[in-house]
């Protein structure tokens, strides 16, 4: 009995998986792509580079606010650590030259 016979009854079956594994990468990758295209995301070829880039106003106008958006929380954080700066010094600075300098605030005539 050779190889070729023994495997004779299964060819069936081997033929019906390897076109099912086929069949369902296939429908894998539509239903891949259909979330995609649902979800807003850009189609991308097989290297990786976008199909149809979006350029629509829309984006264009949202990516404006976001860099207006940006820079208000970098002047923001720039205010923020000149307040921790001082604060950080009234801490870490000795008790007793925080104490004399406010006493000689009390002291001064009007």
């Amino acid at each position: 009995m050779e190889p070729v016979d023994a495997l004779a009854p299964y060819l069936p079956l081997l033929a019906f998986l390897g076109l099912s594994i086929g069949l369902l990468g296939v429908i894998g990758w539509i239903y891949t792509t259909r979330l995609r295209i649902q979800n807003g995301y850009p189609l991308e070829n097989s290297w990786g580079k976008a199909i149809y880039p979006k350029t629509d106003q829309e984006s264009l106008e949202r990516i404006k606010l976001l860099s207006q958006e940006n820079a208000q929380l970098r002047a923001e954080l720039g205010s923020i650590k000149d307040r921790l700066a001082n604060v950080e010094r009234i801490v870490t600075d000795e008790a007793h030259t925080l104490t004399r300098e406010i006493e000689n605030l009390r002291i001064k005539p009007n």
